[in-house]
């Protein structure tokens, strides 16, 4: 007993005082991209770099300057390594999370503006439960879901929760590009869930598809099969910003 009260003074307290304490993140996470406003001409190297096909014309521009598609987005960084221009700039913020599709596309000159929480989500401000759908994910969104019951960002002490059945849910997280394997599983979950209800769409694959998008196993994320309420995006999303992007639901 002894030895236990001498490590838990070694560990001291671990959980971070978020949102009033940032968190330190690790360089190599590049964060929020932004796009400057340089007249690309003909060039078209960043489209032919990026894997994800997450660069899409920007409407009303022609200089060729493309609009960045976080919802298709890997954050690889390769269409910023490949710029001769350097319009490319990832900013290193954690807070990506949109409520609506539209939110996620990054277009040149236009900074990061923080959307106003929807006023149904009121009724989840004291507490929020989760019932966590994995259709037909890697694990990685998954893994950096789970971790948020760890003690360094105790999730709970914001009063939301991962419940194991969806009758005691007030929503879904969403997770993988909803496989035709896991399409029915995922309606009769969100039937299931008691109304209202939320659907939060977590990682490019539940957004967009991600990379397997253009598979015909796959149905191109949860946005075609259900209104989303939520898109968290990432490859995976850092557990800081599926953090944020929750507890903007309840403010």
């Amino acid at each position: 007993m002894l030895r236990i009260i001498k490590e838990r003074l070694h560990q001291q307290y671990r959980t971070l005082d978020y949102p009033n304490r940032q968190p330190a993140l690790s360089p190599r996470f590049l964060g929020r991209p932004e796009l400057a406003p340089v007249s690309c001409g003909a060039c078209r190297a960043c489209f032919q770099a990026c894997p994800a096909g997450a660069l899409l014309p920007t409407a009303g521009r022609e200089d060729g300057t493309p609009t960045l598609d976080m919802g298709r987005c890997t954050f690889c960084g390769a269409c910023r390594a490949a710029c001769p221009k350097g319009a490319f700039t990832f900013t290193g913020q954690h807070r990506m999370a949109s409520f609506t599709r539209e939110g996620l596309l990054v277009v040149p000159g236009q900074t990061h503006a923080e959307q106003p929480t929807p006023p149904r989500c009121a009724l989840f401000r004291r507490s929020l439960k989760l019932r966590q759908v994995s259709a037909g994910g890697c694990n990685a969104c998954e893994a950096d879901s789970n971790v948020l019951t760890t003690l360094v960002y105790d999730l709970g002490r914001f009063g939301i929760d991962f419940v194991a059945s969806p009758r005691h849910a007030d929503g879904i997280a969403v997770t993988g590009p909803v496989s035709e394997n896991m399409r029915l599983a995922l309606l009769d979950t969100f039937n299931a869930v008691p109304q209202p209800r939320l659907v939060v769409a977590v990682g490019a694959c539940a957004i967009s598809g991600g990379l397997f998008r253009d598979s015909d196993q796959c149905n191109k994320g949860v946005t075609d099969l259900l209104p989303v309420d939520l898109f968290i995006p990432g490859c995976p999303p850092n557990p800081w910003t599926i953090l944020d992007g929750l507890i903007s639901l309840q403010k």
